[in-house]
């Protein structure tokens, strides 16, 4: 009688520590889906926020100067799409660097919103830069979870991310440029 008592214990035990697998590889499953979409939304808003930059480089808004330092860094972010993710961040970065320069000030930039058109660039232009700020920021919170889940040890010992690629975070300078802040 206790030889099928301890027969029992240990089948428990094996079917709690499968389910317990099968729920951890079903999360990991959903946290690489999640990591994907958020990949894929954060170039769509990269691609959305260099292609404003570009229309509003393309106006009468801004000195010579200051239109083509904005082309020129919204054509590298967007020559950067295909590189590696280094590369990107810098080129993105270096278009955020320009843009807050370029509408830095606040009160400059409440006077090019009296025109109708232009202040229409520039709203699609400030929720483009937040939206990217947004992406960017699920992305990475997504990247935290799948880590912290892949470091767990039953994780390890039983292959349960498979061959997927450990993810990574994409750093960048995202911060949108103060001038369009919302007051």
């Amino acid at each position: 009688m206790s030889g099928w008592w301890w027969l029992a214990v240990v089948g428990a035990l094996v079917a709690l520590l499968a389910l317990y697998l099968s729920m951890t590889a079903g999360r990991l499953d959903r946290l690489h889906r999640r990591i994907d979409a958020a990949e894929t939304a954060l170039d769509v808003q990269l691609l959305k926020r260099s292609a404003l930059v570009l229309d509003l480089a393309s106006t009468a808004l801004f000195d010579p100067a200051t239109t083509v330092v904005l082309a020129d860094s919204a054509h590298g972010a967007r020559a950067a799409q295909d590189d590696d993710r280094v590369a990107r961040g810098l080129a993105e970065s270096n278009l955020t660097r320009v843009l807050a320069e370029a509408l830095s000030d606040r009160e400059e930039v409440d006077e090019l919103r009296e025109d109708p058109e232009y202040a229409q660039m520039l709203e699609e232009l400030r929720a483009s830069c937040v939206r990217v700020q947004l992406s960017r920021r699920f992305l990475n919170d997504g990247v935290r979870a799948c880590r912290q889940v892949r470091k767990q040890r039953f994780v390890r010992w039983f292959s349960l991310a498979g061959r997927t690629p450990w993810p990574d975070t994409v750093e960048m300078d995202d911060t949108p440029p103060p001038g369009l802040a919302l007051h």
